[in-house]
This record gives structure tokens, sequence and C-alpha cells, in this order.
């Protein structure tokens, strides 16, 4: 046992965004255990003789692999991916365990983790490293590596299969749903808050734990025809079509109503904490905006805007815009020109990472957030900072 915790102790030391997830594992020591291995419920069975046998830097490289089964839900997934497929034979239960495990030994051993001999990877099969268990599934059956890597059983964290040395849901020292849950997300967002320390799989995890990514071009692209096409916006009389009621009016001559297309005023935070990708990102949809609109250009303007807004620009090619800024942030201003433009705004756009105060009272026109999603302590000097939520008069849609 002090052998293994030292090894635990070594993995936190060289993977510390994972710590809450190590030291959430209750061990138990058992003989039947092939080698380790964890079940549903976060229990770590591990066989005396496996850890006598290893040194203490591959241990820690097992307990990395082992939480990193239950932290990516691989019994659920596998679980899941039977069903589907009516695959439920202990052969099948194998090739769901080594694509698990393709899908977490291409990038967690190096950096003070060595790798075991005999750890499966993707290279095995000449597949590509970085794909996700299911995508191994469908792209090799794995028959070739099922003798060579018949020993390897990881429990039923790997593939949702109870093992008999298992004390299943109502043993001691399980974790319940929502303690897992947990754990998931506090591993998750000490992922995102520091993404520079994890490989870019944990940091796909991290971002895909618990918001799955969402059609949010879609939303945001609904949520701006909403806001243009709502009653009462552009409406004015032409005689260009009579009305529909000078039928019942013989010799009068009545003006139909004619919906103008409305103007739009997209405001791009251009502030240091909003990255080049994210403002390449903003111009997309500022060409998007301009098809909502019908592709009337003319109706579309930009603001850059960082602690101060620049001047309201009408776009041409959306690719040409210059964006200026590079400061602090303060949407207020941007909101300000915005509506000092004239003519005024039918619908204003706000593309931004959110860390910024917002203007007290809602403008006299509909308002769309763009949301570039952060941690609320990332960036901040101080560590109890939290911005601003957009406010609730916004239709506020989540860029992914």
């Amino acid at each position: 046992m002090e052998k293994l915790l030292a090894a635990r102790l070594h993995a936190v030391k060289v993977r510390p965004y994972l710590a809450d997830a190590l030291f959430a594992l209750h061990v138990i020591e058992d003989h039947a255990v092939p080698t380790m291995g964890v079940d549903v419920h976060w229990r770590c069975y591990v066989s005396p003789g496996f850890v006598a046998r290893m040194t203490v830097e591959d241990l820690a490289g097992v307990w990395v692999h082992e939480v990193s089964h239950l932290l990516r839900d691989h019994h659920g997934r596998s679980e899941r991916h039977a069903r589907e497929h009516e695959e439920f034979g202990p052969g099948e239960r194998l090739r769901r365990n080594i694509a698990a495990d393709f899908e977490i030994n291409d990038d967690i051993y190096g950096d003070g983790l060595p790798l075991p001999l005999g750890a499966a990877l993707p290279s095995m099969l000449r597949l590509p490293d970085g794909l996700l268990m299911e995508e191994y599934l469908r792209s090799a059956s794995m028959s070739g590596l099922a003798p060579s890597l018949a020993w390897l059983d990881c429990g039923s964290g790997a593939d949702g299969h109870e093992r008999p040395w298992e004390r299943g849901p109502d043993g001691a020292h399980g974790l319940t749903r929502q303690q897992r849950d947990a754990v998931r997300f506090r591993v998750a967002e000490g992922i995102k808050g520091r993404p520079g320390d994890a490989p870019e799989g944990w940091r796909r995890w991290a971002r895909d734990a618990f918001q799955p990514p969402q059609p949010w071009r879609q939303l945001l692209g609904a949520a701006i025809r909403s806001a243009a096409g709502a009653p009462g916006v552009g409406e004015d009389h032409t005689y260009r079509r009579p009305s529909r009621r000078s039928a019942s009016l013989p010799g009068v001559v009545l003006p139909s109503l004619r919906r103008t297309p409305p103007r739009v005023c997209v405001v791009i935070d251009t502030s240091g904490s909003v990255s080049d990708a994210e403002l390449g990102s903003a111009l997309i949809e500022v060409a998007a905006i301009s098809r909502a609109v019908g592709g009337r250009r003319d109706l579309v303007s930009v603001i850059s805007c960082d602690a101060a807004a620049g001047i309201a620009v009408p776009i041409c090619r959306a690719e040409s815009l210059e964006l200026v800024g590079g400061g602090g942030t303060d949407l207020r201003s941007g909101f300000t020109r915005a509506l000092r433009s004239r003519p005024r705004p039918d619908v204003i756009v706000a593309l931004t990472d959110g860390q910024t105060p917002w203007p007290s009272a809602p403008p006299p026109c509909r308002t769309v957030v763009g949301l570039f999603p952060r941690p609320g302590y990332v960036g901040e000097e101080d560590p109890d900072y939290v911005p601003d939520t957009p406010p609730t008069w916004a239709r506020v849609v989540t860029i992914n």
C-alpha cells in the first residue's frame, strides 16, 4: 500500500489537473484482480503481486490510465455502443477495452510517466492518434490484437461489465452518481482554467464533458433573424403597392405597409482577452449576419470596441474589415456608439468573451450577444473577480 500511494502522489505531481480524481479513488487489495482495475463506483482494485513487480513511476502511469477510464465515462459509452450494435460477448468487451485504451494512451504518457511495455496504442493498427473510442471501433476490428492483449482487464470502469471481484453498487466506499459528477466537474474546470497544462485530448474532454457541442451557428442565426423580424420593426407605408383594403373604398388609393430591411450594428470585442481565432470567427459571423438581412451589406455596420469604441463602419466585404483594439474591455461605450449612429440600428449584436461591464438599462432595440465562453477567474489579477453575466434583456448564444 505504501508503494501504491507513493505512486499516486507521483501521478498527482506530474498530472496535477487530475488530482481531484486520483484522490477520489478508494483502493482495495484483491489477489483475484489480474493487474489493476476500477469499477463504475470509483473503487480501485489492485493485485499485490502486480504492485510488487512495478516501479513507482510505472504504477503512477497505471493510476492515471485507470482514472482516465472513469473520467471519460468509458463504461457508459461502452454500454451504449454494446446496445446499439448488440455486441455483448467477452470478445466484444475486449475490443471496447482496447479502443478505450487507444483513446487514453495516445497522450497520457511522457513528461514523468514512462510508457509501459505492452501498452495498447493506435499505432499498433496504423491508426491515427487523437480519436475517440467509438471512432477506433469503427475504424478497425482489432481482432489481430485480441490474442496478445487477452490479459487486458481494466474492470467495469472501462466497459461497464461487472467483474466477480467487484463489490457492486451496494458495497462500501463507492461514490454516488452526484459525487462522481462533482469530481468530473472539478477536473474539467481545472483543465479549462489552465489549458496549457493539459494535452489536447484532455482539453477536448473538458470542453465537452458538461456542455456538449451545440449547433451554435444555427442558434445565433435564428436569434438574429428573430430579432430582425420582430413585429413593429422597420414598417412603413408605400404607394408602390396598393393596400388590399382599397377594394372596400372605391376611388381611394390606400398605401400598403412595407417592412424595410432592419439595420444591424455588430459590436465586436477587440480587447486583449479575445484571441485572433475568435476575432476571425467574429468576422465570419458578420458575413452571415449580412446574409440574414437579405444580403444588404449597407444595412450592417461594425464597431470595434475594447475600453473605447471605434467608429461604426459599414461593411463592404467582411474579410476587409480592420479590427482595432487590444486593451481592456468596456462594451458600454460600444453600445453607446451604436445607438448614436444615424439611422439608429434595429438590432445590436455583441460578440464578446463576456469579461466586460454591461449597460445598466436595455437599449431601445433588440439585442443579441454571441458569447465566447471563459472560466470566470482566468486572466484576472484579483482571484475573487467574477465578471458580470450578460443581462437578461439580451438573447445570449454561447459560441463553442
